[in-house]
């Protein structure tokens, strides 16, 4: 097998190219280190996530950060489904679920944001 990288010439440099899309960071469920699977061909990550839906406990605010005193960024109801793509330090980071996902564009997600574990359970 043939070395790839021993056909490039040194010092030779290669133009990305093609559109680079730009994508609202309050709704796309990407990190420097993570995204949803769904992104996968569209950003590029070290890791893609297959959410994991889990359902509120309670109403509860969605965070910008994995802090109570961070900005909410949305808020889930009681039984509402977020779906979990991280969980850290007793913290989940995900997105708040499409209420409508039949028909809708697969790229469309809702707020994006942290909620704290123990106010949610697996669906």
């Amino acid at each position: 097998m043939t070395d790839p990288a021993a056909s490039i010439p040194a010092g030779r440099s290669f133009p990305l190219s093609g559109a680079s899309t730009r994508f609202d960071p309050a709704h796309t469920p990407v990190r420097g280190d993570l995204a949803h699977v769904q992104l996968a061909g569209k950003v590029f990550v070290p890791h893609y996530s297959v959410p994991m839906p889990h359902a509120a406990l309670q109403a509860t605010p969605v965070y910008e950060k994995a802090a109570m005193d961070a900005q909410p960024v949305g808020a889930l109801v009681e039984g509402g489904v977020f779906d979990v793509l991280d969980m850290a330090g007793g913290w989940a980071w995900g997105v708040i679920a499409a209420e409508d996902a039949e028909g809708a564009d697969p790229l469309a997600f809702g707020p994006v944001g942290y909620v704290p574990l123990e106010l949610l359970k697996v669906c």
